[in-house]
């Protein structure tokens, strides 16, 4: 073999080769260290519900982001772990979602989107504007919704949306809506009346009685407003006088645990 000159240049090639590769690797290993390219720059970014550009934090302070890029940032721009980094944004309380992006040469790019409240979720919970639950310590004005289970939240705020739009012409807005364990659906209005839309053909009922609450319904208010209204019939509807019924208290504004 030592005879061979072809042998030895290519087992030469090979040693050169493993040597160069070893000393990229231990530059590399230091590179990746403090002080070589450092972090100097934390670039927030907030976007809406819909992706778009918003003016401010609504529900997160400065104060939380400080310390979060205090503590939870490590390392330098080649090494930082921008999922570590992901995953400590996403644990606080009203971040719904969190995007991470180097920028060459020095800086992060953190795109955060906030929770926006649509309504409580029973008394121990929030659904934000997607039909997502989660939870925060919160004392707002905002309706209930309830449910079997928290998978129903996404089709409640739905059902929500549709059904404030067709009562909107009457100026009248939903305390609270409930799905039972039958899908059927109830909601509570804001002058205190019960409506029953039963399972089927709910946003019809509800239309029927827009149509007719001006020049029938109503009649009926001269004292207050109607206490439970039935319209589950297919051709009228069936009420009860706050009266004759227990009064349905609405959701009080206390600062509840969510």
């Amino acid at each position: 073999m030592w005879n061979n000159y072809q042998a030895l240049n290519l087992l030469s090639r090979i040693l050169f080769t493993l040597v160069a590769i070893m000393v990229l690797y231990a530059v590399g290993l230091q590179l990746i260290r403090p002080p070589f390219f450092p972090i100097k720059e934390i670039n927030i970014h907030i976007v809406d519900g819909a992706k778009r550009d918003a003016k401010e934090l609504l529900n997160i302070t400065r104060e939380q982001i400080e310390q979060l890029t205090k503590h939870d940032i490590k390392g330098n721009f080649i090494s930082v772990n921008l999922t570590e980094v992901r995953e400590a944004f996403v644990k606080l309380p009203w971040v719904r979602d969190v995007r991470v992006k180097r920028e060459w040469p020095h800086g992060l790019n953190i795109t955060l989107e906030e929770h926006q409240a649509l309504a409580y979720w029973g008394s121990h919970a929030l659904v934000n504007t997607y039909g997502e639950v989660f939870r925060v310590t919160v004392d707002r004005d905002l309706p209930v919704f309830t449910g079997p289970k928290e998978e129903s939240a996404p089709e409640v705020a739905q059902r929500y949306r549709r059904f404030s739009k067709i009562l909107a012409p009457l100026q009248q807005s939903i305390v609270e809506i409930n799905l039972t364990p039958r899908y059927a659906w109830r909601i509570q209005l804001n002058i205190g009346t019960v409506l029953e839309l039963g399972r089927d053909e709910t946003e019809e009922r509800l239309v029927r009685y827009v149509s007719v609450y001006n020049h029938s319904i109503a009649r009926f208010n001269q004292e207050g407003p109607l206490a439970y209204v039935d319209l589950r019939y297919p051709n009228g509807f069936a009420i009860r006088v706050p009266e004759v019924i227990q009064h349905v208290p609405r959701k009080s504004g206390s600062k509840r645990e969510t």
